[in-house]
């Protein structure tokens, strides 16, 4: 495997788009492409690695990034993969009861005393075929739907809980990041830091109400690690109020810690033929080691939620806001 490069993507406050390479404090701008997307299926068509068409295209033009981070600049990060001129071609989605943490704590909201929920027994499928052998296909995992490009949120965007929602809560996870070639196949792009985001108190009522739960704003970024491990990688997730810590938490991820392995799961999420479109995008999370809401953590408007991961760049952070708006019933009409 080669170097790790780190990649951006960028929006002034007059609409300008550009994307960039992390490089320490600076961000330099890349020419000629204005997307990450595009910049990886010029890769594709080149039959050339990401990193070299990337050094090709660089500019002797930087910017700093800790301005921008600290959203002190005329530029703001934006999700780090996406398509770039339609979102509804973007297909949001996730691998559920990959970690047994998640799995346990799915066991408490539903299960019987000296029962397994079915929950667990999903995870319990992945723990025995989970890891088939190579060039063989392994047990499925469970899979939800998120929504499509316009659910996304950059780093530093808020994360919102609406009216009809009854809670709001973390999910800190590793997304894969895809795009498909124009013959239809996959290609893993890079590995980024998420926060999947779900209403756990809605899950709770009933795990039918799963599908429901997940519909719900995420986040991504702020960099694309192009040819970043997914072997053992560890992270933290913390959530801060008013200043003060009032939660945190050590993560373990990656193949090492998941019951599924990582060509597993690609494959159950693109064996579908509508998920191999020519040009399509996808951002894809692999489920979470722990959340504050399995340890009885209640989140509130204005928290702000914090995700990082070893080795897939600068911490991801997102505001709580609950929306106050009144619930309204949404009318359709015969046309």
């Amino acid at each position: 495997m080669g170097a790790v490069i780190r990649l951006v993507q960028l929006q002034s406050t007059s609409g300008d788009r550009r994307t960039g390479l992390v490089q320490d404090e600076s961000i330099r701008l890349i020419g000629g492409c204005r997307s990450i997307h595009e910049l990886a299926l010029r890769a594709i068509r080149l039959q050339i690695p990401v990193e070299a068409v990337t050094s090709s295209l660089l500019t002797g033009v930087s910017i700093n990034y800790d301005e921008v981070y600290a959203l002190e600049s005329e530029w703001r990060l934006a999700p780090p993969l996406t398509h770039p001129d339609d979102p509804a071609r973007c297909l949001v989605s996730g691998t559920g009861l990959t970690h047994k943490t998640s799995a346990m704590s799915r066991q408490a909201m539903h299960a019987k005393p000296d029962e397994w929920s079915d929950s667990m027994k999903m995870y319990q499928r992945g723990v025995e075929g989970g890891r088939p052998a190579p060039g063989e296909i392994g047990a499925e995992p469970e899979w939800f739907y998120k929504g499509c490009g316009t659910i996304l949120r950059a780093h530093g965007e808020p994360l919102s809980v609406p009216p009809f929602a009854l809670d709001g809560g973390e999910e800190p996870e590793i997304v894969g990041a895809y795009v498909i070639d124009d013959s239809g196949r996959p290609w893993r792009v890079g590995f980024t830091v998420g926060n999947e985001f779900s209403d756990h108190r809605l899950e709770k009522q009933n795990y039918l109400y799963l599908a429901h739960s997940k519909l719900r704003t995420c986040s991504i970024g702020p960099e694309l690690a192009v040819g970043a491990a997914f072997d053992d990688v560890r992270g933290t997730v913390t959530i801060n109020r008013a200043g003060n810590t009032v939660w945190s938490k050590g993560l373990a991820s990656g193949e090492a810690n998941m019951c599924h392995s990582l060509a597993n799961l690609e494959h159950h999420h693109f064996k579908y033929g509508a998920h191999r479109r020519p040009g399509d995008a996808h951002i894809h999370f692999f489920g979470a080691s722990a959340f504050s809401f399995g340890e009885g953590v209640t989140l509130q408007d204005g928290d702000d939620m914090v995700v990082e991961f070893e080795g897939l760049g600068r911490p991801l952070r997102n505001p709580l806001r609950v929306e106050s708006s009144p619930l309204e019933l949404v009318g359709v009409r015969q046309a």
